[in-house]
């Protein structure tokens, strides 16, 4: 699986403390072998149609493209995640 970050996953990435980057590095290396994923939660209302993963305080929300592509649009600490 192709594992791609949004302009503005990326954005956020940079941003973070070098720790929590690590972190984040190890779940987008876990999202590759999507759908062999532990932890997903499929979210919904406004966020339908995408997933989260957590590690601490920090989600990973990504959605499939298709088959073969998945997106991550944002990397965000728990409290900040689901706001628009």
């Amino acid at each position: 699986m192709e594992v791609t970050l949004s302009d503005e996953a990326a954005a956020q990435l940079e941003r973070l403390p070098k720790a929590v980057k690590l972190r984040i590095h190890g779940v987008v290396e876990r999202l590759e072998k999507w759908p062999g994923v532990s932890g997903v939660k499929w979210l919904t209302a406004d966020w339908a149609h995408h997933a989260r993963v957590r590690t601490g305080d920090y989600r990973v929300i990504f959605r499939l493209l298709d088959d073969d592509e998945l997106l991550v649009v944002r990397i965000a600490d728990r409290r900040d995640a689901y706001a628009d």
